[in-house]
């Protein structure tokens, strides 16, 4: 295997996407895409286009932007609309795949589909042979291929590598496979398919079983060349396989392996951290790769180890993945090139209005704690990333809360260039009286359903950020906001969550229901 190179076939955007409260609208999934881009994905599957007129919107937009630099992928059923709005959106992608898909196990035909085997493999050579009419790369998914007997699978794949597909992807649709088993399905392709070697074998593992990734590595043994996968493991039920977690396995092992990727690792733990911040989905601290455990070492026989050789207790390296620990980096009178030159160092190319905006709000985190760390500057940094101005903004807020008053807060937000609106609420406490408050000016109502407080670094001074999870008609909106005061911080989360909400009933873009339909 020396030498072979792993495809990475990111599905952050179309699977990821469908882990319940982790909808995306079409500005947020631009972000997440041009990480993907500059982590170095191979493809990017961007969306189900016909799923919704928001992911169309989304597709169109990822592959007119991006489509020089990735291969951007659209979704389809094997069926002729699917495949036509797949075209529609990709029209503009220079480098272009659709990925269409079929179940093709016994209990999906019997239950789900209700057709027989001929009629399932005529189906599939059609709707690859339409995608074909399109662009030469074409992937087809036998959905619930685990499941599916061998020589069926076989025959399926021959005749759809026939009718066209450059790639064969090979579900774990519902995580029911095992290392072995996986790999003796991919061997038995490899084995009995006679033209298999016209086309890249695919893997696409689900991780009901905690074996996602275990799965995937073991199909890259048998010989797959393409792993579909994941940030942070996000996608339906237990999710994916962890794209970082396969890249670094690949990256670490490689004298097991004998292959690699064109992933930047460097970019994973950065990438981590946006998407967890946009889906609203927190990365637990033991997380492999990108949890914030992943390196730290409490014992202490591993702590003497270490500080005698890193290798005895370390079998990566933080920087290797892009990881930010609370390095002491600058003060108050350090200046905008001291903070550009430490921006660069922890992997962020910002332009150069990003940049002013990222270093005056380092200037007045400065002026607030004595200490600020590299921690201080990723989450100033993130918390600009594709940063561009709400439609409301908060002018100013007061609360006052005691145990013999009523928590009260007092709220001005403006609208663009609009008059300042200024409104009054009382809570249960300071915060909910800032979020009532808020709701009021901009005559929306949302129900609070995850509201999560952290320190970005250490002291009572600590860089607080709150992420806020709201519910507005069955739709889930994600906030972010840093500040070393967390009511401030958690008034800008929930500030930011409202203004997605604004947003989606200004441009009236309606986005799919958080159910989907059936796919790999």
């Amino acid at each position: 295997m020396s030498g072979d190179r792993i495809i990475i076939f990111d599905t952050t955007l179309r699977d990821g996407e469908q882990s319940p409260g982790c909808s995306m609208n079409t500005r947020e999934k631009m972000e997440v895409a041009r990480a993907l881009v500059d982590l170095g994905v191979d493809v990017i599957e961007a969306g189900f286009p016909i799923a919704s007129p928001g992911d169309f919107e989304a597709v169109t937009q990822i592959a007119r932007a991006y489509g020089d630099r990735s291969t951007i992928c659209g979704l389809a059923r094997s069926l002729d609309a699917d495949v036509q709005r797949a075209k529609e959106a990709l029209k503009d992608a220079e480098k272009r795949r659709i990925h269409v898909f079929l179940a093709t196990s016994a209990i999906h035909r019997e239950f789900k589909l209700k057709m027989d085997k001929e009629e399932i493999v005529e189906r599939a050579v059609r709707s690859v042979e339409q995608a074909k009419e399109f662009c030469d790369d074409v992937e087809f998914s036998p959905e619930d291929a685990a499941r599916t007997e061998p020589d069926f699978l076989c025959e399926v794949v021959e005749r759809t590598i026939n009718a066209g597909a450059t790639t064969v992807n090979i579900p774990d649709t519902v995580g029911y496979a095992t290392p072995s088993h996986y790999f003796r399905v991919i061997s038995h392709l490899k084995q009995h398919v006679s033209n298999i070697d016209s086309a890249i074998i695919s893997t696409h593992c689900h991780n009901d079983l905690g074996l996602a990734v275990a799965n995937s590595l073991a199909a890259v043994e048998a010989g797959a060349r393409q792993i579909e996968c994941t940030i942070n493991g996000l996608g339906e039920r237990a999710g994916n396989a962890a794209l970082e977690e396969v890249v670094m396995a690949i990256h670490t092992r490689e004298d097991y392996y004998g292959c690699q990727t064109a992933i930047n690792t460097d970019r994973l733990y950065p990438t981590s951290n946006l998407v967890s911040s946009i889906t609203g989905m927190k990365v637990q601290r033991n997380k492999a790769i990108v949890g914030r455990n992943a390196f730290a070492h409490e014992a202490g026989i591993h702590q003497h180890g270490m500080l005698q050789e890193r290798t005895t207790y370390e079998i990566m390296k933080p920087e290797d993945v892009g990881f930010v620990g609370e390095n002491l980096v600058l003060g108050k009178h350090s200046g905008r090139h001291a903070f550009r030159d430490r921006v660069q160092q922890l992997g962020f190319e910002l332009d150069d209005e990003a940049l002013q905006r990222a270093f005056d709000d380092f200037i007045t985190l400065a002026d607030k704690k004595k200490e600020v760390y590299d921690a201080d500057i990723v989450a100033l940094v993130e918390n600009r990333l594709g940063d561009t101005p709400d439609r409301w903004q908060m002018v100013s807020f007061h609360t006052s809360a005691g145990s013999s008053s009523i928590p009260t807060a007092t709220l001005e937000l403006q609208c663009e260039e609009q008059p300042v609106i200024c409104d009054a609420a009382t809570g249960d406490g300071p915060i909910d009286a800032v979020f009532r408050a808020m709701e009021r000016i901009m005559e929306l109502t949302a129900r609070l359903e995850e509201f999560n407080v952290r320190s970005v670094s250490r002291g009572k001074d600590a860089l607080g950020e709150v992420r806020v999870t709201i519910n507005v008609n069955g739709r889930h909106y994600h906030g972010r906001g840093v500040s070393t005061d967390i009511i401030e911080a958690a008034a800008l989360s929930y500030l930011q969550a409202l203004n997605k909400v604004a947003e989606d009933r200004r441009t009236q873009i309606p986005h799919r229901a958080e159910t989907h339909p059936a796919n790999p």
